[in-house]
């Protein structure tokens, strides 16, 4: 090989490990940002709907689209 061509070998390889480490560290993720839910217990903010939850008008169609979801399973 020349200089030239090691030379840009060199560079060739430099451009590949930087841009290997760039992709690398997107896939970093801290063990705070891991979030354990029990099932069947929603613990986020207070929902607005849930005050219409006891309502039959809105009861029934949400159990039945839960029904529909859930047969596949």
């Amino acid at each position: 090989m020349t200089g030239s061509a090691q030379r840009t070998g060199r560079i060739a390889a430099l451009a590949a490990l930087m841009a290997a480490t760039l992709l690398l560290a997107g896939c970093y993720e801290e063990m705070g940002d891991v979030h354990i839910y029990d099932p069947g217990v929603y613990k986020g903010e207070n929902d607005p709907l849930m005050s219409k939850a006891g309502t039959e008008a809105l009861t029934e169609p949400l159990a039945e689209r839960f029904r529909e979801g859930q047969t596949d399973r």
